[in-house]
């Protein structure tokens, strides 16, 4: 479909329940839970959809089966390409090879490992070509026609959009009180169909979408400005740097407004995820969350449904994004202290943990690269405790012994 096509094509509620009769039984119909412990964090009503249960554990297989499922028969026997950091890949080919459909796939470089494989662990044949998402797309196009494949668009396109609706069509069937749905965008195909589906369904409930800071293109259209994109961001899901024209026009009549979260804010709310509700999203999957932690007054008193639209993280980014938390919240901190190049000087200042019931993780000894005297050195000392004020209780016990303390702060 060209841009023209795609200027005059219409999405309705219509579109969506068609959809959902279509996928029905071979997609997952995932829970919408309310959070009791999110709801006091933040100040609002949480009701949590948790589209990471899916086979895939993203919601891109309802888009992608809707797809192949309106496709001309002869063009599926061919095989269907798709650029894709990920989830829409897995579920095009989930349900690609489930039908008897080849399915290429074509990813940048930078997509994560676990999405590689998961991808073609479930039948498809991977690509990797680009930094980015539209440097893949791209080199997809170029396969389409060299190789006479059907290119199957991750979001810019309605019967992806139209799958994706469906989502909605379940939450809102599970939380009628919901009056605000707050949804990321990448491409904008999840935030179009949900969209559509809740003005068409009661038009008071306000549709928020949420972008990464560092990918704010939908924004950016939408309001007029131009605005930078690219840079590594947790939510490589919405890291995209030209929005769908489809999804865009939908995006206009459908979305009240969008938001922008940072890396930080991000970060924190995969791990509230896993600690409060222990599942597991990817960073694009704790965008909602993100933004509501973001902006308290905005939703306090709102009943939210939040999407948890995919949980496919690398588990070694997983680690280090709950390590990093850990070390914002004051629970684990790296001490700098600076000690004299003498015999049980070290011993001295463990003495002082173990009086604070203060864990030492790891030790790190500089002497020779500092600023210091010959007979000087710097000790990085990695160290767990129960909260900040434990940890804030040892630097003064140390600073009233006389050694020079300086803390190793996160952004």
């Amino acid at each position: 479909m060209d841009s023209a096509d795609l200027l005059d094509s219409t999405l309705t509620l219509g579109d969506v329940e068609g959809a959902a009769a279509r996928i029905a039984g071979a997609v997952v119909r995932t829970p919408t839970h309310y959070s009791r412990t999110l709801s006091q964090i933040t100040g609002a009503e949480i009701w949590l959809k948790f589209e990471n249960h899916q086979f895939t554990a993203a919601y891109k297989e309802r888009g992608a089966l809707n797809a192949l499922l309106q496709m001309d028969p002869l063009q599926a026997a061919r095989g269907v390409i798709t650029a894709s950091a990920g989830n829409h890949a897995q579920g095009l080919s989930y349900h690609g090879s489930r039908l008897g459909v080849p399915v290429t796939i074509v990813m940048p470089r930078t997509t994560p490992t676990v999405k590689i494989m998961q991808t073609e662990q479930v039948g498809g044949t991977v690509v990797l070509e680009g930094e980015t998402f539209d440097e893949a797309k791209a080199h997809a196009h170029l396969l389409e026609t060299e190789l006479g494949l059907t290119f199957v668009h991750p979001f810019d396109h309605p019967h992806i959009a139209a799958g994706q609706g469906t989502v909605a069509l379940e939450m809102l069937a599970d939380a009628p009180d919901i009056d605000c749905i707050v949804t990321p965008i990448g491409g904008g195909g999840l935030i179009s169909g949900m969209g559509t589906v809740a003005k068409a369904q009661s038009p008071a409930i306000e549709v928020i979408g949420v972008q990464a800071e560092l990918y704010p293109s939908m924004y950016a259209r939408l309001k007029g400005q131009v605005m930078p994109a690219g840079g590594d961001t947790l939510a490589e899901g919405i890291a995209v740097k030209e929005p769908g024209v489809f999804t865009s026009r939908i995006i206009a009549d459908v979305v009240d407004d969008i938001l922008l979260v940072g890396e930080s804010e991000l970060e924190r709310a995969v791990a509230l995820l896993l600690q409060i509700e222990k599942t597991v999203v990817e960073g694009a999957g704790a965008a909602g969350l993100a933004a509501v932690l973001a902006h308290r007054e905005r939703f306090a008193g709102r009943t939210l449904g939040l999407v948890l639209c995919g949980g496919n993280i690398d588990t070694r980014l997983l680690t280090n994004v709950l390590l990093r938390d850990l070390a914002r919240s004051g629970r684990i901190a790296r001490l700098r202290i600076t000690l004299q190049d003498r015999p049980g000087a070290l011993y001295k200042v463990m003495r002082e943990f173990d009086a604070h019931n203060v864990n030492i993780l790891e030790i790190y000894h500089q002497r020779i690269f500092t600023t210091l005297p010959a007979k000087g050195l710097i000790t990085d000392i990695e160290c767990e405790a129960r909260d900040r004020s434990q940890i804030e209780r040892l630097v003064t016990a140390l600073e009233q012994r006389g050694y020079l303390v300086g803390q190793v702060e996160l952004n």
